[in-house]
């Protein structure tokens, strides 16, 4: 929806939408034309339905506390529902309003207002809509229409992380994402191969992140995690085997070794932190690749 952005997050076209907005519930008629209304009317007629109907889908309560802070937070920004400056008495007994660019038009204000409520109800639209279709994708399998809308939400996450033990973490259980849905794919040789990628492809990244974080840190947290992970996904890869054709078998089997290579690469890592070795300096697709501690002697 890049255009549709665009429009609406331009100031004089989000101020053209509050005045199709007040239009469409019956306020002033502004006389007026704008080359932009046509584009416009869509999102029009969304902040009607808004108004007069609920979503049909069910928000998930932590979406919705995001939502609302995130709303708030731009109001704050934006200034939206801050009452306008008190007037005060300078020295000549002048009355003067609080800000230094004099007073401001009342229409204008109150325009500018609506523009920024404009974007405002854009912004819960949008958000509304993509949870909603966020939600119908969980289920999606390479093929699907939403699997498409399924990646751009997990892309979304990662961006959203706050740190890359968070982002680590996500990728792992992307990986577990990928494992179900190569699950429903077994017999397409060609689907199955291609989720098994991207699935090794989040393990690794997912693995890399967690591995290194530990070594940055010395703190085997994040290798506890990974080795959670191996534990639980190399038993539900090895159930992929269970009635598989030679060429899932085979694919299948690759997982399974780049599974007992991360956990190598997690207890070395550990050994390593354990007797007070410094960060390495090599790295591979799994993060650093320590040395081996020290015979005792």
């Amino acid at each position: 929806m890049p255009a549709v952005d665009n429009i609406l997050f331009s100031r004089r076209r989000a101020e053209r939408f509050a005045q199709l907005l007040d239009e469409a519930n019956g306020g002033r008629r502004h006389h007026v034309r704008s080359r932009v209304d046509d584009q416009l009317a869509p999102l029009v007629a969304v902040g009607q339905r808004l108004s007069a109907e609920r979503p049909s889908v069910e928000v998930d309560p932590e979406f919705r506390t995001g939502l609302r802070a995130m709303l708030l937070a731009t109001a704050e920004r934006e200034g939206l529902g801050t009452p306008a400056a008190s007037t005060a008495a300078d020295p000549d007994g002048k009355r003067t309003t609080g800000s230094t660019r004099g007073s401001l038009v009342p229409a204008v204000t109150a325009r500018r207002a609506r523009a920024r409520g404009a974007i405002l109800v854009g912004i819960a639209a949008g958000a509304v809509a993509v949870s909603g279709i966020s939600a119908a994708s969980e289920n999606a399998v390479p093929g699907d229409a939403l699997y498409g809308m399924k990646r751009s939400t997990e892309r979304a996450q990662l961006a959203l992380a706050s740190s890359d033990i968070s982002r680590g973490q996500l990728f792992l259980d992307f990986a577990r994402t990928r494992l179900g849905e190569a699950a429903e794919l077994r017999g397409d040789q060609v689907g199955f191969s291609a989720v098994l990628d991207d699935m090794d492809a989040d393990t690794r990244q997912g693995v890399r992140l967690l591995t290194t974080t530990a070594v940055q840190r010395s703190d085997a947290a994040g290798l506890d995690a990974v080795n959670t992970f191996v534990t639980g996904q190399r038993r539900a890869v090895s159930d992929l085997l269970d009635g598989a054709g030679r060429a899932d078998r085979e694919r299948t089997r690759r997982s399974l070794t780049l599974l007992d290579a991360v956990r190598e690469r997690s207890d070395a890592l550990r050994a390593a932190i354990g007797c007070g070795l410094p960060a390495p300096v090599a790295s591979d697709t799994l993060g650093p690749a320590p040395a081996s501690c020290p015979a005792d002697r």
